[in-house]
């Protein structure tokens, strides 16, 4: 089911540049990418990390809630990304030696707040309701690891690993784990 909703989110990119008129060029020098990489996408030859397809997204002028909207209603699943911690890409940000930055997420989504928390997560905590929040969530496990239910399905996460999810979904996380776990939360909330 994720692979289909990869190729859903490759051929909904493609089909919004085309009606677009925006070349596979132009696409990506918008998104900072490469012209291969762009084409990989659209032919679901490539899954692009979750900063790369939030560029791609943004690049094309769409609202990020209804690009990931519009997917959950052709899926009838929801837009739950997982990048695990080896999917991040190094990027050389200075010359001085010994700095390692890794990208995350660059930009933020026009027409609604923005809010950055650090979440920590006592061992044992956990939720007991469900809740849903009026904000897509990303998350990042900076240190431990912790469970997430989301719309029915279970996820697990560890240190480096990050999740990205429509919280007006019904979610609940736990820390099932032998140490506290601590996390960068953003929210994206939804303008209406």
């Amino acid at each position: 089911m994720q692979e289909d909703l990869l190729i859903q989110i490759g051929n909904k990119i493609k089909e919004v540049r085309k009606a677009k008129g925006i070349t596979v060029q132009a696409l990506a020098d918008r998104a900072e990418v490469s012209k291969g990489l762009i084409s990989q996408i659209e032919n679901n030859r490539a899954i692009p990390s979750l900063p790369v397809l939030m560029k791609v997204i943004l690049s094309l002028q769409i609202n990020l809630p209804d690009f990931f909207e519009e997917l959950r209603s052709v899926s009838g699943e929801a837009p739950v990304l997982i990048v695990k911690k080896f999917d991040y890409r190094t990027i050389q940000k200075e010359a001085d030696k010994g700095f390692e930055y890794k990208r995350i997420l660059t930009r933020t989504i026009a027409g609604g707040s923005t809010d950055i928390v650090l979440l920590e997560l006592k061992k044992g905590a956990s939720r007991k309701h469900l809740v849903h929040t009026e904000a897509f969530e990303y998350k990042y496990i900076i240190r431990g690891s912790l469970k997430y239910e989301i719309d029915g399905k279970d996820y697990l996460l560890e240190e480096g690993d990050s999740i990205f999810f429509d919280g007006r979904l019904g979610h609940r996380l736990s820390n099932p784990g032998t140490s506290d776990t601590l996390m960068l939360v953003i929210y994206f909330f939804i303008s209406r």
